[in-house]
């Protein structure tokens, strides 16, 4: 069950608002759809119920709101547009890494591939999806959790009749297992098929309020209305002759002129009696068909305790302001339908059906909603995983690296002069960074670049959650990356040299622990300069810009600073920090200490230290500002 109460949005510039005060209610075990033109604000109703615009009302998803839900994507499967995800990943590569994010194992992405009809599809790319092949892929993702409730956005929009009939299958059979289905739709005959069902239900809206509440046997009673389609090039002397026989014979016949002068809409009428009429005329017909005509929302007086009627005037205009001219068997222009039967308008029956009621003091005014943070991944380590090693960029960028160290290396040993330290680094003094450290950089960088420009964490908010779990989780991955980077550098440039050169260039430094922490701390800081320089900037550009900033512009001004001779030393300061730790310190770690100090002591150490603490304080500011969580 899903209950809407008093949603409405907020005021833009003076502007009204999108949705005022839409209140309504979609059952377990039916679809529901919300039938709107476009632009008449039911994305923006969606985006109220599920918490991503900022505005007033309630929603309750079987009685809770969805903030008060533990698991969102347990209880409810929304899709609001295409697939935010990297157009390089598989779609079985997509669900797996969605399915770390909401919690479920990995095998749930291969049966709703079965279930959507992806199977022999799952090694695609999502670039090369066809519109009908992305819908689908978006609502398995809708469905990994098994959630209750499905909130879909114009779902069957440019889709085929073959690919719509399935996805109105697929809505039927979700609710026919109890759950609730809404979606959005501006097509009536759609709206109605969709939903085609004794219980089924459609909620029409304009300009953001409700207009009527219906099932859909009463709305295609009082909406959708048989009707013969005339195309001629005398249409005025066509319709005019029809009325003219219609009224003679009082029978009960509507004739609309469309906005093109050519085309009528004949109702109550038949195509064998408008073709005998223009027959007898001499009136050519360049189209005859029947179909099953929109006649619009019906907007009337609301009665609360029961059905509303329709008002009638004297002149009255088609869909799309078209002329409506209407005879009947009195000649008053009844078109002997009952229009005005069945269907609930206005917010009465919404104020029936639970919503706070309003009294003559003033208007109780609904709780405000709040635009809450989006949350993070149930697994953010195996998210990130996923996430990182689902494209072919990263396994791209690291065999980048191993290619360039080994012939850089190559190069440096030719004439023997460059340290060998420098040589399995594959930093020659005219680069700023080695290849490693930079692409690791990149690959941090793009940790959270990827994110932002493919937000399948937070689709309908365009963000990535501030959440001190998945970044833990991309500081954990990204060091492990860039060390396992480091190592397999080292190790390729090793064997490329003693490949070209032989075994005897090769030998191992006394100060190998020291030269090993230095480089394993120069890749992994590199990697989180990129990695929170594009999460506070929101690019991958960013984190790329400061990974260069190290050399170029931090490394020259920690080299200005006046060295002054110290008049005390350090001396003992490992054993110092034993006595204050609390749990047992090995003395071997002392090693590890001093290599750490003689590292950072470094002026590249330095300016890679000073540039982390000033990027992990501004990431920390940006996420208090906006109510960082775990």
């Amino acid at each position: 069950m899903l209950q809407a109460i008093g949603l409405t949005s907020a005021r833009h510039r003076g502007l009204p608002p999108a949705v005022d005060d839409l209140t309504f209610e979609a059952g377990s075990g039916h679809v529901t759809a919300l039938l709107g033109a476009p632009g008449s604000g039911k994305t923006a109703a969606l985006r109220l119920m599920l918490e991503l615009d900022p505005g007033r009302g309630v929603t309750y998803f079987r009685g809770r709101a969805l903030h008060r839900v533990a698991q969102p994507a347990r209880e409810v499967g929304a899709v609001l547009g295409d697939v935010p995800g990297h157009p390089l990943r598989t779609v079985r590569g997509q669900l797996r890494m969605l399915c770390a994010a909401a919690g479920v194992p990995a095998s749930r992405a291969d049966e709703l591939l079965d279930t959507v009809g992806l199977a022999g599809l799952g090694d695609q790319r999502i670039a090369s999806l066809s519109p009908g092949m992305d819908r689908r892929l978006a609502l398995a993702s809708a469905l990994l959790g098994d959630p209750h409730t499905l909130i879909l956005d114009e779902p069957a929009q440019g889709l085929d009749a073959r690919e719509a009939d399935w996805l109105h299958g697929v809505l039927r059979s979700h609710a026919a297992r109890g759950g609730t289905v809404l979606y959005t739709t501006s097509d009536a005959k759609e709206a109605a098929r969709a939903a085609g069902q004794v219980a089924g239900r459609v909620v029409s809206i304009d300009g953001g309020r409700l207009v009527a509440d219906q099932g859909v046997v009463d709305f295609a009673r009082t909406r959708l209305r048989p009707r013969v389609a005339v195309r001629s090039p005398h249409a005025a002397r066509l319709a005019a002759v029809v009325s003219r026989e219609a009224r003679a014979a009082r029978r009960s016949v509507e004739v609309v002129t469309e906005a093109s002068s050519s085309r009528l809409s004949v109702y109550g009428s038949s195509c064998a009696e408008i073709g005998d009429t223009a027959f007898r005329h001499g009136l050519p017909v360049h189209q005859l068909a029947d179909e099953v005509g929109d006649t619009g929302p019906v907007v009337g007086h609301v009665v609360p305790a029961g059905p509303a009627r329709r008002e009638t005037g004297a002149d009255e205009t088609g869909p799309g302001g078209a002329a409506v001219a209407r005879t009947g068997p009195h000649g008053s222009g009844s078109d002997g339908s009952d229009r005005d039967g069945s269907a609930t308008v206005g917010a009465g029956h919404a104020r029936a059906a639970g919503a706070p009621a309003r009294n003559a003091a003033g208007p109780d005014l609904p709780p405000p909603i709040r635009r809450r943070p989006a949350r993070g991944p149930l697994r953010p380590v195996r998210y990130e995983l996923r996430r990182l090693f689902g494209v072919r960029t990263t396994a791209l960028i690291m065999a980048v690296a191993l290619v360039a160290s080994a012939m850089i290396s190559v190069l440096l040993a030719r004439d023997g002069r460059a340290p060998l330290p420098d040589v399995l680094a594959a930093w020659p003094s005219l680069l700023p960074l080695p290849p490693a450290a930079l692409c690791a950089g990149l690959l941090g960088a793009l940790s959270f670049g990827d994110e932002f420009r493919y937000p399948a964490l937070a689709a309908g908010r365009g963000t990535v959650p501030r959440r001190l779990g998945l970044l833990l989780a991309k500081l954990v991955v990204s060091a492990g990356v860039a060390l396992l980077l480091a190592l397999l550098v080292v190790l390729a440039s090793a064997a490329s040299l003693h490949l070209v050169y032989g075994g005897d260039l090769i030998r191992v430094p006394p100060n190998a622990i020291s030269l090993g922490v230095s480089w394993s701390g120069l890749a992994v800081g590199c990697a989180w300069a990129g990695l929170l320089a594009a999460g506070i900037f929101r690019v991958t550009a960013a984190g790329v810009a400061a990974v260069l900033a190290v050399p170029v512009l931090m490394v020259p001004l920690v080299q200005r600073v006046p060295k002054a001779p110290t008049a005390r030393s350090m001396a003992g300061l490992p054993g110092r920090l034993r006595e204050l730790a609390w749990p047992y310190w090995p003395h071997e770690t002392d090693r590890w200490v001093l290599a750490v100090m003689r590292v950072v002591a470094q002026p590249v150490g330095t300016a890679l230290a000073l540039s982390l603490s000033v990027l992990i304080c501004a990431y920390l500011f940006t996420s208090v500002r906006g109510r960082v969580r775990w």
